[in-house]
């Protein structure tokens, strides 16, 4: 499988290449020349297998320049990290209770070492881009830099602490990200982490990052360093591909739950800010799982909710800062990935979406292209009420606690059940540990939360709940902040390069 880039014809690179480099050269995103096949046989030997396995099964379709042996090592290596055998388990709640055989499924992505969803892509990159170096040869010391709206930051910082020839910088937006997430990033070890909080929001944060990436004098600069960039972002098409593994678990634990018959199409909704984890879905039905429709659940900065059903993507829409952090995000990276795969290709015009959006903060695609979506994707958005709403009723009427990430999802699939009567089994990706993000949990239910500090908090919900705390949240009370720089965003580059030559 080679890869190639959604804005200029390169030619094409493997798969090791794609994950070094990160972003490509043109400014875009690196995709799969084509995107492989599974049959509903391989779906059906996925059930037996463990979650290493599964991975190894999915993975090697994209990653044909690494062995089995190697991405089973990969997979082993990163997982063993997890607190649960079953390391994704899919917990079964009944939305309707007069339609007991329509179930949805909860896909709990958060049991790594960070809590959420981003660890089971984020312990793969480092072990993937490790075994990458040997490859190509590469010699340089790699330094990845990553824009965080909250979760990405300490999942690939907890990945790349201390990893040989690696360097890490990880900017967040000051403000912008949970009090908890915060302490997750700042009190990082490591002899070969940054940290860095930039004054504004994620995407300032995240373009940024994407401005360091395309400046060439920049990249000259690290080169006389002896430093090659790259990102553990989800523009990093290594990030991006272990994610696609998860839908096929989780449609393999509904089959082995006897909900579902290998075959029977289900749907899959996804919270999502910078689309790289829907985008996964995508890649999966495109794949061969039977998804019938895939549900992009916003919150109130709902530009791909408008998007999806204007056929407009306009990055100019107000900002809110919500209890949902992680998808506090205007500018959506991985919806060029989308758009190439359904213009058939089509390069030239996605460079000319990507253009007008940087010129004009807006973009609008043609009415063809438009209905090719429509067959893929529902699109609606949650309030603030509607996601406390939404985190209680799921306690009251199932004792199952979820953070305010999934109770966007879980709240879209209601919407999507009332509007279209689709009631098929459903998969919702739980992107977060409801530990992370305590206070708003405990505000929707009912809980006075005031004059209690963040682990107060984390006491509380447990004497609420009887969820157990997760030890790496419990450990931050004691944890030593050692990252307190605040930077504007057109400091960010003299950062970078000071760290670099370190």
């Amino acid at each position: 499988m080679k890869y190639v880039s959604t804005r200029s014809k390169i030619e094409p690179i493997n798969s090791a290449e794609a994950i070094l480099q990160g972003l490509s050269e043109d400014g875009g995103l690196f995709v799969p020349e084509s995107i492989p096949k599974i049959s509903l046989a391989e779906i059906e030997k996925l059930v037996d297998l463990n979650y290493p396995q599964r991975a190894t099964a999915i993975l090697k379709n994209f990653l044909t320049d690494y062995s089995d042996d190697e991405l089973a090592e990969c997979a082993e290596l990163a997982y063993d990290w997890f607190d649960v055998v079953s390391k994704v388990p899919l917990s079964i709640l009944v939305q309707d209770t007069n339609n007991p055989k329509f179930p949805v499924g909860v896909l709990e992505l958060w049991h790594g070492p960070t809590s959420a969803f981003k660890d089971m892509a984020l312990q793969m990159l480092p072990r993937l881009m490790r075994k990458a170096m040997k490859k190509t040869g590469e010699q340089r010391e790699i330094l990845i830099l990553t824009a965080t709206s909250g979760d990405t930051g300490k999942a690939a910082l907890a990945g790349f602490a201390d990893v040989p020839q690696t360097k890490i910088m990880v900017f967040y937006p000051d403000g912008g990200v949970s009090k908890i997430q915060r302490l997750q990033m700042v009190t990082q070890t490591g002899k070969n982490v940054n940290v860095v909080a930039v004054r504004g929001n994620f995407d300032d944060t995240q373009t940024g990052v994407k401005k360091i990436f395309s400046d060439e004098k920049i990249r000259a600069e690290l080169e006389k360093s002896n430093v090659k960039l790259s990102s553990a972002n989800s523009i990093n098409w290594g990030r991006l591909v272990p994610q696609i593994v998860y839908y096929f678990s989780g449609y393999a634990e509904f089959i082995k739950a006897k909900q579902i018959k290998n075959g029977d199409q289900v749907n899959i909704a996804v919270p999502t800010g910078n689309f790289g984890n829907i985008l996964a879905a995508y890649y999966a039905k495109k794949m061969g799982l039977p998804v019938k429709k895939i549900l992009c659940a916003s919150n109130i900065n709902h530009v791909l909710t408008d998007f999806f059903k204007s056929g407009t993507y306009n990055r100019k829409l107000p900002f809110h800062k919500t209890i949902s952090p992680s998808m506090d995000i205007l500018i959506s990276s991985n919806l060029e990935r989308l758009l190439y795969h359904e213009t058939d290709g089509d390069f030239k015009r996605v460079k000319n979406f990507m253009q007008e959006l940087n010129d004009k903060g807006k973009y609008k695609i043609d009415n063809s292209l438009k209905k090719k979506l429509d067959k893929i994707f529902y699109a609606d958005f949650a309030t603030e009420e509607d996601t406390k709403k939404m985190i209680k009723e799921t306690f009251d009427n199932f004792k199952y606690l979820v953070d305010t990430h999934t109770a966007v999802a879980l709240s879209i699939v209601a919407k999507y059940r009332r509007e279209t009567k689709d009631l098929l089994p459903i998969l919702v990706a739980s992107t977060a540990s409801p530990y992370k993000f305590t206070g708003a949990v405990l505000d929707a239910l009912g809980e006075n939360i005031e004059g209690l500090d963040d682990f107060a908090q984390l006491d509380r919900l447990n004497l609420k709940t009887g969820r157990p705390i997760p030890k790496n949240l419990a450990s931050l009370d004691s944890a030593k902040i050692l990252h307190d720089t605040v930077c504007d965003k057109d400091e960010m580059s003299d950062l970078v390069l000071k760290f670099a030559a370190e």
